[in-house]
């Protein structure tokens, strides 16, 4: 008797990742890899084509990113399940993954039977996060969020930009980005602006 398999899109800009993909899902007589993108243009156009059962989505991709193209493909198929196969392991892309729309959230370097177990769990409508991505969430449920404004004077900061430069280009008063400097550092629970830039890229506030 034929068994019904798992029908897989695998989306990421490295070769030497979709070919590991493919081996670890050539194990099992589950599970099939219909198609592979390398780009988020080609992921949409993959997907329309294929309809898989399960994409497996990287997030940093050349034209999209995988979040962007996760709510694109949701909003077209309300059914699609997603799981994200990342390198990065901050709360903050964690979240905005799963609001739109994945199911399952990996990290690249925990690859292999947690990729398989993802996949079948998704499939069967259920959530799959990891433990160590699952705690990261946590630990920063209650902080309060950066605005907007914030963000991008912390994203200056990291640029090596000074509180005068940042107030120059942004035409606002030194003293207000000193406000803000003074606004992000508890949030964060930084020590000073260089401890700040630190944690907002390993949460995924920022991106290199």
């Amino acid at each position: 008797m034929a068994v019904e398999r798992i029908r897989i899109l695998c989306v990421d800009d490295h070769p030497l990742v979709r070919e590991g993909v493919a081996a670890v899902i050539g194990a099992e007589p589950d599970l099939e890899l219909v198609g592979s993108a390398s780009n988020g243009s080609e992921a949409i156009e993959s997907f329309r084509r294929l309809r898989p059962d399960v994409t497996l989505m990287d997030l940093k991709m050349p034209d999209m990113n995988g979040i962007q193209v996760i709510a694109r493909l949701r909003s077209e198929y309300a059914g699609a399940r997603f799981v994200v196969v990342t390198t990065y392991p901050g709360d903050v892309q964690a979240l905005q993954a799963l609001r739109a729309g994945a199911s399952g959230y990996l990290l690249k370097s925990t690859l292999g039977d947690q990729l398989i177990a993802a996949i079948r769990a998704v499939h069967a409508g259920k959530r799959y996060i990891p433990a160590e991505i699952a705690h990261e969430i946590a630990q920063y449920a209650a902080d309060d969020a950066l605005t907007e404004r914030e963000i991008e004077v912390l994203r200056r900061v990291a640029a090596g930009q000074s509180n005068k430069q940042i107030a120059v280009e942004l035409a606002v008063s030194e003293s207000t980005i000193k406000a803000h400097i003074h606004s992000i550092l508890p949030k964060l629970n930084a020590d000073d602006r260089t401890h700040a830039v630190t944690i907002a890229l390993k949460r995924g506030i920022l991106e290199l």
